[in-house]
């Protein structure tokens, strides 16, 4: 197997919910970073041989949101793209991909990541056949498909807390990793 290394970062723009930056798609945001990381490196986008982008939410981003970040970043559109969900682990399974396609000799450089935008996560409401009458409920599509466990049916904040309690990690444990996680 080839040996895999991380040559260049760079991280998409990180905003709060409905702030300065809640108009930008998550592709777009997701293509700032690839180009980020491959000015850095002086690394030209048609060099690229594969893309893999996480996205968890994609209702309302159009179809292939990896692709779109790729093109928006220059890359050719002859260039693999695939877009990965796998609720909050992603942006991390697409490093994974990544370093699999690299290691078994597939492609040599492959670009990785993930991207999000809550702020621009669509309300749903079901009116496929229309409404006979009565109100219509809508849905939040954050809720629905972003923060809330579909099989347990409760906030993921929720699951964090009781894993916290389980595996014994304090608050200020937390807090501490945070921090050197932003910091970096």
């Amino acid at each position: 197997m080839k040996e895999v290394v991380i040559v260049s970062v760079a991280r998409t723009p990180i905003g709060s919910f409905m702030g300065s930056l809640s108009s930008i798609p998550a592709p777009k945001l997701g293509a700032i970073a690839i180009k980020g990381a491959l000015d850095k490196i002086n690394l030209q986008p048609n060099m690229v041989q594969e893309v893999f982008m996480g996205n968890v939410v994609s209702a309302g981003l159009g179809q292939a949101p990896a692709r779109q970040a790729a093109i928006f970043a220059g890359i050719p559109d002859t260039v693999p793209c695939t877009t990965v969900n796998k609720v909050c682990s992603s942006g991390m399974k697409s490093i994974m991909l990544a370093a699999q396609t690299i290691a078994l000799g597939d492609a040599e450089i492959v670009v990785a990541g993930g991207m999000e935008n809550m702020s621009m996560i669509p309300h749903y409401q079901h009116a496929r056949s229309g409404s006979k009458f009565g109100p219509i409920k809508m849905e939040d599509g954050m809720q629905k498909d972003g923060l809330v466990d579909t099989y347990e049916q409760v906030a993921m904040g929720v699951c964090a807390d009781e894993c916290a309690v389980e595996y014994n990690f304090s608050r200020e444990d937390q807090d501490a990793f945070a921090i050197e996680s932003y910091n970096r």
